[in-house]
């Protein structure tokens, strides 16, 4: 049996590693075509875009994974059932549960290969690829940290803590020398709103440095002259599922506590945190699939079913995490129920044919 296990593992894990390959380039390539109407501007280039493009590779792969590998399982082990293999295995007494045992061993590394994937280096290289974009396209010096985001405003250091939107900033320090007059100045902003061609600065307190002593005053609303540019600004603004788990549930801790929705969050942090389940469920519903059509069905039909299985996983997880979000439905239960009811349909097809 652990030599059988290593057989059919193997097959899965080969087969998804194959459909990745093929998927990848074929994402890049859209990737790069997008990106190619930016190259040109302000020293944004082809090699700019194909950086970006590579960069963008490890996220793409981290979502299109469940996917890669329910296809994969259908390439791998539907080259054995082709070849009467998965047929002389059962004959010689192998159990559909050991044939899925064996197949779960092989997602058991794939689950694991996407835990890296998506915890480590996609969002370090989507990271740095938005930051390498946004420097081309801008001009403007400018990094995000675990202080927020930091930049260089026509000689003002600019850390804005929260940017909820392009358009919408929270928690926004500007600090300012003037060495002619001797003064620091340091404002400090409740938030800030981009309106008519301008940033409009709420809940002001500002003070002054001098060397005989502070003056603070306290503004309701001022117009703020910043070269912050908000396309720029959005490019900042992390999409959920480009953080990892930790970052997750950080950002939903701090937008709780300061009286903010973090549904959207939460629904990314079970999604990333139930990924190896999902992953395990897809092996799942591929078997009986493979088992039920034996030798009758092609490699194209095969993998026309395991597309077809995926767009429609896709639909319905996506219907659940958007009703979740619009009526306060339990994040957990909107991203558990959709591997739960495929994962369910194969246990009843798997009962018919073994």
């Amino acid at each position: 049996m652990r030599i059988i296990d290593r057989y059919l593992g193997g097959a899965v894990v080969v087969g998804t590693l194959v459909t990745l390959g093929v998927l990848l380039p074929l994402l890049g390539f859209f990737v790069l075509a997008d990106e190619m109407e930016a190259a040109g501007v302000d020293g944004f280039g082809f090699g700019g875009a194909m950086t970006f493009m590579l960069l963008s590779l490890p996220g793409y792969a981290y979502q299109l994974f469940p996917i890669a590998t329910l296809i994969g399982a259908l390439v791998g082990l539907g080259t054995l059932a082709s070849r009467s293999e998965l047929v002389a295995l059962r004959a010689a007494g192998v159990s559909v549960a050991q044939i899925v045992r064996a197949a779960m061993l092989g997602g058991v590394l794939l689950a694991l290969l996407a835990v890296v994937l998506g915890e480590v280096l996609a969002p370090l290289a989507e990271q740095r690829g938005a930051e390498l974009r946004r420097e081309a396209l801008s001009g403007e010096v400018a990094q995000q940290t675990a202080d927020g985001f930091w930049a260089v405003d026509d000689g003002a250091y600019v850390n804005i803590r929260e940017i909820r939107s392009g358009t919408s900033l929270s928690d926004i320090s500007i600090f300012q020398v003037d060495a002619a007059a001797g003064t620091l100045v340091s404002t400090h902003a409740d938030g800030a709103r981009y309106v008519d061609d301008g940033w409009v600065l709420q809940g002001i307190a500002r003070s002054r440095v001098r060397p005989d002593g502070v003056e603070v005053e306290r503004i309701a609303q001022a117009r703020w002259d910043s070269m912050l540019d908000p396309g720029l600004l959005k490019v900042v603004v992390a999409e959920p599922q480009a953080l990892p788990v930790w970052g997750l549930y950080k950002y939903i801790r701090f937008m709780r506590v300061n009286g903010q929705d973090a549904g959207a969050y939460e629904v990314a942090f079970w999604g990333k945190v139930l990924h190896p389940v999902l992953t395990l469920s897809m092996i799942f519903v591929a078997i009986p699939i493979l088992l039920g059509s034996a030798r009758s069905s092609g490699m194209g039909r095969r993998i026309f079913a395991g597309v077809l299985i995926g767009i429609l996983y896709y639909l319905i997880s996506r219907t659940l995490a958007y009703l979740a979000l619009l009526f306060g439905l339990s994040p957990l239960l909107a991203v558990l129920a959709p591997p739960l009811l495929f994962s369910a349909g194969a246990m009843v097809l798997l009962r018919r044919v073994g």
